[in-house]
């Protein structure tokens, strides 16, 4: 399956962006409020600059404590994030989450950010691809 049939799929559209200079305090709002697990950072909505997840800010908050709060998604984020594009396969992606050890992909079209997978999203899809398969497979063994 490929990421752009993914992002079709998915319940929520676009990506939430974060200014590289909003602070972690925010940051941790926008993902409370939108119930998602991480944010894009970008200066102008198109490029993916850096990304800033739940697990960033709770490794920051073990190490730097309560403090963290004040910094911004600048200091915290990922540079440079490994994208993917639309026409990436699932297969691909997961390959590149699990080996990255992360959980979240900015999808890239021309250099300008037009979504996000996560590894929920993708193993979500290809569940459904096998589904999908297995019931093409038993109506072929089947005779139908």
């Amino acid at each position: 399956m490929l990421v752009q049939q993914i992002l079709k799929a998915k319940d929520t559209e676009g990506v939430f962006t974060v200014k590289p200079e909003v602070s972690i305090s925010e940051v941790t709002q926008i993902l409370r409020e939108k119930r998602i697990g991480g944010v894009v950072v970008s200066s102008d909505g198109e490029a993916a600059e850096g990304i800033l997840s739940e697990r960033d800010i709770v490794r920051a908050l073990a190490s730097r404590g309560e403090g963290l709060m004040e910094l911004t998604a600048a200091d915290l984020m990922t540079k440079h994030p490994i994208c993917c594009s639309l026409e990436m396969n699932s297969d691909e992606v997961l390959t590149k989450m699990t080996e990255g050890r992360f959980r979240h992909m900015p999808v890239v079209q021309d250099g300008v950010l037009v979504g996000i997978v996560t590894i929920g999203d993708v193993v979500k899809a290809r569940l459904s691809q096998l589904a999908a398969e297995k019931d093409a497979l038993e109506g072929m063994i089947m005779g139908h």
